[in-house]
């Protein structure tokens, strides 16, 4: 059994290829990235190869072999987006069309990575994986594309799997160093143990759902079985799944969670503030359901870290 990840030295692709390495030490793993943001050269005995998805042919021959592929390379920023469209562009639809074509090419499953983006404004809840897109920015539009892109080439060809994923959270650690990414959980905590005030935009009732980089990689390595089961069995075709949390604080909610832990563990009384939204469209609804029961039934998966427990956890960490 192979699997090649691109993007594998990121925030969810080293997280994954740690995993892989633990959980199905069996595998043989193929870790790729152009390093544009992840750094990791090594994951425990894998060395990272340098390979970009735009430069085709070295990225067939880093694939060849793979009976899954994990997709995670892609631009993925909003602001990274929007400052770079052709980049992104070349990344997430060019780069993405060579890994579907190699796939379709090979018979070679697929697991890609999409993104609450792609919803824009949600039309109605709970979100489900055939919930209409309508992106707002250009990150969805081109990772709307890459879903196209998937279901056109993956017909009577290679079975693959849409995870499409809530807002993601939390920090991992990965040989002694820790990853993590910019998220309103880790700015609220730097802010109170720094005892500066916590900023929420009005009205701050708005709420997100939330799932940890950890149930996130956990749910590829599902995903990988159950695809090892169809192309045993000759499937073909696409599958998406919601990979989300029964979670969804407001953002009050979270600052409020970040300011009890700062004054219980570090002993700082961080005040709360209102602040004029300057997010023109940003969805403002005190709920945000996401129906995660076929990721449940069909691949076996249900999310485990919490919200509460990691901000106790980064708060316990960074107040040392």
């Amino acid at each position: 059994m192979r699997v090649a990840i691109t993007g594998a030295a990121g925030y969810i692709g080293s997280r994954i290829v740690a995993q892989l390495q633990s959980e199905r030490p069996d595998w043989e793993l193929t870790a790729l990235d152009n390093f544009y943001r992840g750094s990791l050269r090594e994951i425990g005995s894998v060395t990272v190869e340098h390979v970009d998805v735009r430069n085709r042919d070295r990225l067939w021959d880093a694939l060849e072999g793979a009976d899954i592929v994990m997709h995670l390379a892609a631009i993925s920023g909003i602001e990274d987006c929007t400052e770079h469209p052709e980049l992104t562009y070349d990344v997430n639809v060019t780069g993405t069309g060579h890994v579907v074509r190699f796939c379709r090419r090979t018979n070679t499953g697929l697991i890609f990575p999409t993104s609450m983006a792609v919803v824009g404004d949600p039309q109605e809840f709970p979100i489900t994986a055939d919930h209409p897109r309508d992106p707002l920015n250009w990150y969805g539009r081109t990772k709307v594309i890459g879903e196209r892109l998937i279901d056109e080439l993956a017909t009577d060809s290679f079975p693959a799997h849409h995870l499409l994923k809530s807002n993601l959270y939390g920090t991992h650690t990965v040989d002694g160093r820790v990853v993590t990414k910019a998220t309103v959980l880790n700015f609220f905590a730097e802010r109170a143990l720094e005892n500066e005030s916590l900023p929420v935009y009005e009205p701050g009732t708005q709420s997100r759902n939330f799932v940890h980089v950890k149930d996130v990689a956990r749910a590829y390595i599902h995903s990988a079985d159950v695809l090892l089961e169809d192309l045993a069995e000759g499937s073909t075709g696409i599958e998406t799944f919601t990979i989300a949390s029964d979670e969804d604080p407001s953002v009050l909610d979270i600052a409020e969670t970040v300011r009890e832990n700062a004054a219980a563990q570090a002993g700082f009384d961080a005040s709360i503030e209102l602040t004029e939204n300057p997010r023109g469209n940003e969805t403002l609804v005190d709920d945000f359901p996401v129906e995660t029961t076929r990721a449940h039934e069909v691949l076996g998966w249900d999310p485990i870290e919490t919200v509460d427990e990691t901000i106790r956890s980064l708060i316990e960490t960074n107040a040392r």
